[in-house]
């Protein structure tokens, strides 16, 4: 099996994150129209200017990306759509980089959106996989709060992390997200406060579980030429990884696909973890951050409970982890859940990202994690993106 090929000369440019809002009459349509015009603007691009579009969202029916092209106005020689979940992301990123490199686009916009009327959450879980139709729901798991929580007391006792060190994860990235303009929670929560907070599925409660809101983020891949040229900020793509369906074999998911690839991912980015300032993961539960502080090189399997112990990370702490507040802090926007963490880490990168900013923000790494149907995610991804304007 070769070894993936470099994505020299790309260029990610004009990160843009709309503001969330906890419920919304807009359609995913609106929701996806705003962070696309919002990413064109920051670049001072017109719509005719791009070439290629990557789309993902989960309330998209009963249209798809084509369906978009029409709505939005766009005439494209490159279009995807990327029902991937907390994986869009890096998909996205993946798919685009090639069709720059290759010249079958000059320019593409990624975007992903959804929005959140009252009843859209339940309807989007009632039909989600049908892996989760026929073989859990019949059963009462009727949504990942109850899957999650499978995972998350099974990984506490095989490692004996405990709700503590979940309460780090989660304490920290609140205080990030009261730096972040976009962010839905915007009061300070205390590690008291997260313990002390209401069950939901033991043994996860509610400061465990993100909120479903509505919003969207978008970037924009170009040439590096073309970045230089218009004189925008950017990053660079050292590699990318992608996974499906890893570790079939293990009775319940501890770890993920990223194991299969992370040295070669490394090793793509002429780097090690210890040159990575900071980590965005793919956050619905915190479990799955622990899982992928490990899985990504930065501590050995079981110890991620330590590691939040004996570690900062906040923003200015010595290891910043989801600057933006992630998920658990920010809100989770459906499809757009899976573009969080690439867009603020985009951000980082290229110096732009204001009050979240983290010093010498030169390197960053990014996870995507998605598609749970009862025991595992099947999707995973990572990227190390870095600064492109030193």
């Amino acid at each position: 099996m070769g070894l993936r090929q470099a994505y020299d000369g790309v260029a990610l440019v004009a990160p843009f994150s709309t503001p969330y809002q906890r419920y919304s009459t807009d359609t995913a349509h609106w929701w996806i129209a705003g962070a696309l015009r919002g990413a064109l603007g920051t670049a001072g691009l017109k719509p005719g200017e791009i070439d290629g579009f990557c789309v993902s969202s989960f309330l998209l029916a009963p249209d798809s990306a084509v369906g978009l092209t029409q709505h939005l106005g766009l005439c494209l020689r490159w279009l995807d759509h990327i029902p991937m979940g907390g994986a869009s992301g890096i998909v996205a990123l993946r798919r685009a980089a090639r069709a720059v490199q290759c010249g079958d686009a000059n320019i593409v916009a990624c975007v992903a959106g959804d929005t959140n009327h009252i009843d859209s959450f339940r309807t989007l879980l009632s039909g989600f996989s049908r892996s989760a139709s026929d073989a859990s729901y019949p059963y009462g798991y009727g949504g990942p709060n109850a899957n999650f929580a499978l995972l998350t007391d099974r990984y506490m006792q095989e490692y004996g992390a405990t709700r503590e060190d979940f309460g780090r994860i989660c304490v920290a990235q609140r205080s990030n997200a009261l730096k972040y303009p976009g962010a839905m929670m915007k009061k300070p929560l205390t590690l008291e406060q997260y313990l002390d907070t209401r069950p939901i599925s033991d043994p996860i409660a509610l400061f465990d579980c993100v909120m479903p809101c509505a919003g969207s983020e978008a970037f924009l891949v170009m040439p590096e030429e073309e970045a230089v040229k218009r004189e925008l900020p950017y990053a660079l793509i050292g590699g990318t990884i992608e996974r499906h369906n890893a570790h079939a074999e293990d009775p319940i998911q501890l770890r993920g696909g990223w194991t299969l690839d992370i040295d070669e991912l490394y090793e793509m980015a002429d780097c090690d973890a210890k040159k990575i300032d900071l980590l965005q993961t793919y956050d619905d539960y915190p479990v799955i951050c622990m899982m992928q502080i490990e899985d990504l090189g930065f501590c050995e399997k079981g110890s991620a409970a330590e590691f939040v112990r004996s570690h900062d990370l906040t923003i200015d702490g010595d290891f910043p982890h989801n600057t933006s507040g992630g998920q658990l802090s920010a809100g989770q926007a459906g499809a757009a859940g899976g573009f969080l963490g690439l867009v603020e880490a985009i951000r980082q990168v290229s110096g732009t990202a204001g009050p979240t900013q983290v010093k010498d923000a030169n390197h960053a790494m990014v996870a995507g994690f998605g598609m749970i149907n009862y025991d595992r995610g099947v999707c995973s991804g990572a990227a190390i993106i870095r600064s492109g304007n030193s």
